[in-house]
């Protein structure tokens, strides 16, 4: 996207500090201010984060949350590995799906459409409308985000719009990546997917 590669190794318009940023995330009082305070994504305290009983891969592989929504809704890698693992939103309400390959790509998005949990189902003009709202709300999103993004190592010029940011949202739920992202409750039934598969 726009000249960079996922997972925090990129060189593009701005490369993030190679493995460093799960821990920003969680210590860097800008990013917090960020991630946790407008895009709903809390990393500071990971011991803290468990996922609810018998969630799991329906491919059996490894799902750890890293993250988590004030509402209790989880962001998780999905395997073995570092931050270039595939990452998985889990919801309280049952629905989940891949957001991103890579911590990198999650960040972008963030950073970009921090309201993309509004996206699914809605149309171009609906989401529009969100944004507008969103940024009602917090009328520094714009200073914010730079702000988050340069602590981060990313030059805010290289971002993805947030037309790019949630098209790649919605290709990752119909894309391989979303059988391997597969998340089941505890009754071993998969979860609502986050994007309907035949839905843009």
């Amino acid at each position: 996207m726009n000249g960079s590669t996922p997972a925090g190794g990129g060189t593009g318009g701005g490369s993030a500090r190679s493995g460093a940023l799960l821990p920003l995330l969680a210590t860097d009082e800008e990013v917090i201010a960020f991630f946790a305070g407008v895009a709903d994504l809390d990393a500071a305290n990971p011991a803290d984060h468990e996922l609810q009983d018998g969630v799991r891969l329906a491919s059996g592989d490894r799902l750890e949350q890293f993250a988590q929504a004030g509402t209790g809704d989880a962001f998780c890698f999905v395997g073995e590995g570092g931050e270039e693992r595939p990452v998985v939103f889990v919801s309280l309400d049952g629905v989940a799906g891949p957001l991103a390959v890579g911590l990198r790509e999650l960040v972008e998005l963030c950073l970009v459409a921090p309201w993309w949990r509004d996206a699914p189902g809605r149309t171009a003009e609906g989401l529009r409308a969100v944004a507008g709202d969103y940024r009602e709300d917090v009328p520094d999103l714009d200073r914010r985000r730079e702000r988050a993004a340069r602590a981060l190592g990313l030059d805010p010029a290289a971002l993805p719009s947030e037309a790019a940011a949630l098209a790649r949202l919605a290709e990752l739920s119909r894309g391989p990546d979303a059988a391997t992202c597969l998340v089941v409750g505890y009754d071993g039934e998969p979860l609502d997917p986050l994007f309907e598969p035949d839905r843009s």
